[in-house]
């Protein structure tokens, strides 16, 4: 499958899963580019976060004209989310943040999150405000180290702790997602220059997907979302966990990218030979890889 089919099929998947779930976007995003791509996280991260911004903008206006927005829910959430994001993102400028850590972090965020969501539904107590606020402390947080617009979290808050139904809980997540991800893209300050060229197949194909994901977001139960969502958390999570595996033993190598001929191996050596990110470089559509 070449890259810009695998981008536009991204897409397409993408723009269903936010229409419908109101999250999914960078849960998918992410190991997309990373593991299918072959970008490095410094440079996946912004292009996530942008790509994820901008779709969530294009599906929240459905929900908002449907009156499916929650705006109490979404503002104990998300103004300590966007404290937490830019937190994050400038831990991660800083080099705090290996990319070995960025990975496991979303593994693990991903995993819990998929937990949370299977378990029995709970009547939301109404002394709760405070442990939403928290959550969106490390929403917030998971955004700007992962890269994710924090809808896989943002949505189980919001379900399990404020009570609200999935449809609900999916129109505010997005307009959440679409605020906390620009904080965090702003908090990085890095945008994302040589990697823009990928933008565009991944929104042609997610504008395509909005489309038909709104057209099956009214007709889909309640339970069949919150099961959907789990297993999309644990899909992506073992694959982000098996890239950072990877990551940390061979270094990003991706099925796209080409080894420089200068990094040849010495004559008579055995085994895998580990290298340098000087000696990795292809092209992805035009666009560098390293």
């Amino acid at each position: 499958m070449s890259t810009l089919l695998l981008l536009l099929s991204g897409g397409l998947v993408i723009g269903v899963l936010l229409a419908v779930l109101g999250a999914g976007g960078s849960i998918l995003l992410l190991p997309l580019l990373v593991s299918g791509a072959g970008l490095s996280a410094k440079e996946a991260v912004p292009l996530s976060l942008l790509v994820v911004t901008l779709l969530a903008l294009g599906n929240v206006g459905p929900y908002i004209r449907r009156g499916q927005v929650a705006v109490r829910p979404a503002l104990i959430l998300g103004v300590p989310a966007l404290a937490g994001a830019w937190i994050g993102g400038s831990l991660v400028k800083a080099g705090l943040i290996p990319e070995a850590v960025q990975l496991g972090v979303f593994t693990v965020a991903a995993l819990v999150a998929s937990w949370l969501l299977t378990r029995p539904s709970r009547p939301a107590q109404s002394g709760s405000p405070q442990a939403l606020a928290a959550q969106g402390v490390l929403v917030g947080l998971l955004t700007g180290i992962a890269g994710v617009g924090g809808g896989f979290a943002i949505v189980p808050a919001l379900v399990l702790l404020a009570g609200l139904p999935m449809h609900l809980a999916s129109g505010t997540s997005l307009l959440l997602i679409s605020t906390n991800s620009l904080v965090a893209l702003l908090a990085l300050g890095h945008w994302p220059a040589a990697s823009l060229a990928l933008m565009l197949p991944l929104l042609a194909g997610g504008a395509l997907g909005a489309v038909l994901g709104q057209r099956l977001a009214q007709h889909l139960s309640e339970r069949r979302l919150r099961v959907g969502f789990a297993g999309l958390l644990i899909g992506s999570a073992l694959l982000t966990g098996f890239e950072a595996l990877h990551r940390q033993n061979y270094g990003p190598v991706g099925p796209s990218t080409t080894i420089h001929r200068s990094a040849q191996p010495v004559a008579g050596a055995v085994g895998p030979v580990r290298q340098s990110s000087q000696g990795r470089r292809g092209t992805i559509a035009g666009v560098a890889v390293r």
